[in-house]
């Protein structure tokens, strides 16, 4: 069974930081594009930031400048650096990893459970 999982999440005063992880386990093969999104009470899941198996990186335009989003390929590990943040931060946070399995043919997204970001005062 393969699994994600989100750790960092909490709360946080506005202007506050916070760092996020996303540890992909099981029988795994390799992984391609990973993601971290969000979805606040009441709105859509947003894309915040994309990375690539290379360490590319593209980010929401919200975010840009505030949030950094990284990973560790041997640890099979994403993180996402949340810095300056704001209550309009407020959500819980989801990561993705498009992955393929030990003996699979193709790639596959999964999803962690999310983990809870709140920018309160």
């Amino acid at each position: 069974q393969v699994q994600l999982v989100e750790s960092g999440g909490g709360l946080v005063q506005p202007g506050g930081s916070l760092r996020l992880s996303c540890t992909a386990s099981g029988s795994i093969m390799s992984i391609n594009d990973m993601a971290w999104y969000r979805q606040a009470p009441g709105k859509e899941r947003e894309l915040v930031a994309t990375i690539t198996s290379g360490k590319s990186t593209n980010y929401a335009d919200s975010v840009k400048g505030r949030f950094t989003i990284s990973r560790n390929n041997a640890k099979n590990t994403m993180y996402l650096q949340m810095n300056s943040l704001k209550p309009e931060d407020t959500a819980v946070y989801y990561c993705n990893a498009d992955l393929r399995r030990r003996y699979s043919n193709d790639y596959h997204a999964y999803w962690g459970q999310g983990t809870q970001v709140t920018v309160s005062s």
